[in-house]
């Protein structure tokens, strides 16, 4: 028996090592991968830059340091609209005058991009316990990314900003120095180089660093009185006239100035009732930020407090330009929400905030004009005041409350679904993460299928006229070429035109919208496959708008087609046509217009429970074939290659997920599997 139990336990030994092993090599490959994607995007960041040309690139940092640069006159730094540091960063930055000049480009930009990655490894080292090794190891290369895609390092890199140096300092302070002395001296120099850092030193004082909140303070007015002494005029400028509101660095009620005074300015308040009101708000968000700042300091996250604090500093500050806005990024660490479809929202509305320009989360309309000219502003001050971070104590705080699943549903093929882990989720996904992630991909779209024709239709118009003739060609070998027949059949009928006209600009948009908010509400496990399936679709067809660029035949001049919704074209100018600025002209094959009306009518015809209902979904992709022909903005085998993206769409979703899960939900709330579901 003991021999027995000797020669099994070698073996299991020996599998654990192996297991244990390729988990460590796995983990080791992928923490090489992220750090190659985080070089890559430090790479592309330095390309940009550097191929700028001299005279556009580091614009701010030539303002400061070039041959007439303000730190090489004697007079005022602010003469010069471009310097916006404080009469201390002057002072600092003077001594580097002439050896910043001779390295202008290279030196800067590879010293910033050292920062950046700086200060990505410490907020990665600051992650609040508990945190598993693969995190900790996993962390650092995700935050650098992060920093690199995010607008407030581009910026900095762009400009030639030292904007990174004051939050480095900070973080530098609160999680890389031993003596209270010396993190004090550290933040003070933050405060220094940026004034409403200050803040900081009540955090420090409310947990029980006196030390460090006296060093600050000592160290901050220390360095304020040398600049203050050595440039009273200077001084005097910026402590009176910038801290009235008036601004530097352009005026303060410009777009680029995401504090509370910028907001109230654009809102049209002036004059004192107007700095009474942001004084007044900006004590409260204070108030409230630094409550909220301690408890997360005494619960154990640090980086979440000291993330809360930055935000409350932009809220309040005078002016807070694009480059200083990186305190909104760290606050990506607060965990809200109880849910696991919920937990997702704020790191993911954060990323997007501070990555992706704000025409591309919100559309171009009136009625949100004020919260998209305002839109990082938000962001700080929902951190700050706003989101319910969690506690570590609490029981959510690692494990949040799990979705429910499908069972999974037996393929008929061996080795799908290729991604088992992909499971069916039943609850339906978090409402404002669907809308803000359907918002990107449709703004990404927009911008893909404009570059797809050379970001205008003078671009390709000769290659997407030839592969009209082409297609027209075709279709007269298939004997498909009934367009010329229905476009001036239905020029001929009033009404028939005036409702297929209407037919092709309205229901584009509003059905597949309708159908997945009823999807949503009614069957979110449904609502997540057939969302799968129309983002395949529609990621195929902007390969084929890139690959194919296709004139409509609307466009081509020489087929005598009436366009009837858009008008007569002038086709003697290179870009003609009342949508030329919008969107790509040339993006015809394959059709979305004919592909999204084929997927509402295969998803409708699948999951509907009435036969009327049916008969419309199939009725749908039939009328809008109709439009999209005899209104000339298509041709017959645009439909085609539209039906074989949605095609592909819903097979890929199979191939990688398998079966949809169809699961009967009762009325006492138990799920009960169907037939369909355990057999596939």
């Amino acid at each position: 028996m003991a021999d027995a139990d000797h020669g099994g336990g070698r073996p299991a030994e020996g599998f654990g090592a192996t297991a244990a092993g390729g988990a460590r090599a796995r983990l080791r490959a992928a923490r090489v991968g992220l750090w190659l994607i985080a070089a890559v995007l430090a790479a592309r960041q330095v390309a940009v830059v550097l191929a700028t040309p001299r005279g556009e690139r580091l614009t701010d940092l030539e303002t400061w340091v070039g041959p007439n640069g303000v730190l090489h006159v004697n007079g005022s730094l602010y003469d010069s609209t471009r310097f916006t540091g404080t009469p201390f960063g002057g002072l600092a930055l003077k001594p580097l005058t002439r050896s910043a000049e001779q390295a202008l480009g290279w030196g800067w930009t590879f010293g910033t991009l050292l920062l950046v990655v700086a200060l990505g490894v410490i907020a990665a080292r600051a992650l609040p316990p508990p945190v598993s090794r693969r995190t900790a190891l996993l962390a650092a290369p995700v935050a650098v990314s992060l920093l690199m895609l995010s607008l407030p390092v581009r910026s900095t890199l762009s400009l030639g900003q030292t904007s990174i140096i004051p939050v480095l300092l900070v973080l530098l302070g609160c999680f890389a120095t031993r003596g209270q002395r010396t993190s004090g001296l550290l933040i003070g120099l933050a405060a220094a180089l940026q004034p409403t850092l200050l803040l900081f030193t009540p955090l420090l004082w409310c947990t029980g660093r006196r030390r460090a909140a006296l060093a600050t303070g000592v160290t901050f007015a220390v360095g304020t009185g040398l600049a203050w002494a050595a440039m009273p005029h200077d001084s005097h400028r910026y402590w009176v006239h910038h801290m009235a509101g008036a601004g530097l660095g352009g005026p303060a009620d410009d777009l680029a100035n995401q504090s509370l005074h910028g907001a109230l300015l654009r809102f049209g308040l002036n004059g004192p009732l107007e700095i009474a009101l942001f004084l007044t708000l900006g004590a409260a968000v204070a108030v409230l930020a630094l409550r909220r700042a301690v408890r997360y300091f005494d619960d154990g996250q640090l980086l979440l407090a000291v993330a809360i604090t930055g935000c409350a500093a932009i809220v309040v500050s005078p002016t807070a330009w694009q480059h200083q806005l990186l305190w909104v990024l760290l606050a990506v660490v607060g965990r809200a929400g109880i849910r696991a479809g919920d937990r997702y929202v704020w790191p993911v509305a954060v990323v997007l905030v501070m990555t992706l320009p704000a025409g591309m989360l919100l559309p171009d309309m009136d009625a949100l004009h004020p919260l998209r000219d305002n839109l990082v502003l938000p962001a700080a001050l929902a951190a700050a005041v706003a989101v319910p971070f969690l506690p570590r104590g609490s029981p959510f705080y690692r494990s949040p409350k799990p979705a429910a699943y499908a069972p999974a549903a037996t393929s008929r093929f061996r080795h799908v679904p290729l991604m088992p882990f992909l499971r069916r989720a039943l609850t339906r996904p978090n409402l404002l993460l669907e809308l803000l992630l359907l918002r990107v991909a449709y703004a990404a779209y927009s911008q893909v299928r404009l570059a797809a024709g050379g970001g205008s239709n003078s671009a390709g118009r000769a290659e997407a006229e030839e592969h009209g003739r082409q297609v027209y060609d075709l279709e007269r070998v298939l004997h498909l070429d009934v367009e010329r027949w229905a476009n001036h059949t239905v020029v001929g009928i009033g009404w028939l035109r005036d409702v297929l006209d209407q037919y092709y600009t309205s229901f584009h948009f509003v059905v597949p919208l309708a159908v997945l908010a009823a999807l949503y509400w009614r069957r979110p496990g449904e609502y997540r496959w057939a969302r799968s399936a129309l983002g395949f679709a529609t990621l195929l067809a902007l390969v084929g708008f890139w690959l194919y660029p296709l004139a409509p035949p609307r466009l081509m001049p020489t087929l005598g087609f009436i366009d009837t919704v858009h008008g007569v074209q002038d086709f003697s100018q290179p870009d003609y046509g009342t949508l030329t600025a919008l969107t790509n002209q040339y993006a015809a094959m394959p059709s979305l217009h004919f592909g999204w009306s084929l997927w509402c009518g295969v998803v409708i015809a699948l999951l509907a429970t009435r036969w009327w209902l049916k008969a419309l979904g199939a009725l749908h992709p039939l009328l809008t074939l109709a439009s999209i022909v005899a209104t000339a903005n298509h041709w017959v085998l645009d439909a085609a290659g539209g039906a074989v993206v949605v095609a592909v769409g819903f097979g890929v979703t199979y191939f990688l997920q398998g079966p949809r899960a169809r699961v009967v939900v009762t009325a006492d709330g138990e799920r009960t599997p169907t037939r369909s579901a355990v057999h596939g």
